[in-house]
């Protein structure tokens, strides 16, 4: 076995070992109740996420561009035990949005507790052909829109001791093939809402930050735009949206869903030279 191999396997046998006898310190009950702005609720983890909060008997208000799926997805969190559930439709891409979707759910809700981005634009999963104006549209959307939505949220957030939870990806950690502005844009969240979270210390305001650091997920859109490319076994979307919800209610700093995602970002950071094996290991591809 190559070095890298065996260190790896000591991470993640240590990683598994603290996961294993880690006392998990989340309370459902602290959710009852809770008033939940959520984007992109519409499908795959958003719309997990909704119906486990519904579960837990929160105020939701949910967020997406399909307002006939979103209607949908309230229905359903209705007959799961959400004690208030609305919608807005909206569409990230547009700068006067975000200002529109927190004004309305603190409206409805009275405040807010969570701001939970989690929305995306259309993805390429693909080699970089060069169009800048799409990665401007893509920061915008998986970026310019997260920071105009957290802005607008943090007053009330201060108000209530609430959470700003961001959801990410591992290519906002280590930089992957076929993600050239995909993980521009989470690498810039990883940077800002991290930054922030330090100002919000140093100004001794109660508003928890996590970042949420996400894998493979067996959504449609993830699964289909990896087919043939990815050796990564995806992870279930329900166990990821419950995973956030969990991180954000115990206000940590931090989440890796899968568990096993922690030591790879260590390793990527402990062994650069051993980089490209690492990529190899999970994706269809060779290094020059």
């Amino acid at each position: 076995m190559k070095p890298i191999g065996k260190v790896l396997c000591v991470a993640v046998l240590i990683a598994g070992l603290i996961d294993f006898f880690w006392k998990d310190p989340f309370n459902p009950e602290s959710l009852s109740g809770a008033r939940v702005l959520l984007t992109g609720a519409s499908a795959g983890i958003g719309e997990q996420m909704a119906y486990h909060y519904a579960r837990f008997g929160a105020e939701i208000v949910l967020t997406a561009r399909r307002e006939a799926v979103l209607q949908k997805v309230m229905e359903k969190c209705l007959t799961l035990g959400a004690k208030k559930i609305f919608y807005i439709p909206a569409d990230m891409s547009s700068p006067s949005e975000p200002e529109k979707v927190v004004q309305f759910a603190v409206q409805k809700l009275g405040g807010l507790d969570y701001l939970v981005l989690n929305h995306i634009g259309l993805t390429r999963f693909q080699m970089w052909a060069g169009d800048v104006e799409y990665t401007r549209w893509l920061m915008q959307v998986n970026f310019f829109s997260y920071v105009s939505l957290a802005t607008a949220a943090l007053p009330t957030l201060e108000k209530n001791t609430g959470s700003l939870v961001v959801v990410s990806s591992l290519t906002g950690k280590v930089p992957t093939p076929f993600t050239t502005s995909y993980s521009a844009t989470k690498f810039a969240l990883d940077g800002f809402f991290t930054s922030l979270r330090h100002e919000l210390i140093m100004q001794k305001r109660n508003v928890s930050v996590t970042l949420c650091i996400l894998g493979l997920i067996d959504t449609e859109t993830a699964l289909e735009n990896t087919r043939g490319k990815v050796y990564l076994t995806a992870s279930p979307a329900a166990g990821a949206a419950l995973a956030i919800i969990q991180g954000g209610a115990t206000r940590a700093q931090e989440i890796f869903y899968p568990w096993w995602l922690q030591p790879v970002c260590c390793l990527w950071v402990l062994f650069p030279y051993s980089r490209n094996q690492v990529l190899q290991s999970y994706y269809n591809y060779s290094s020059p």
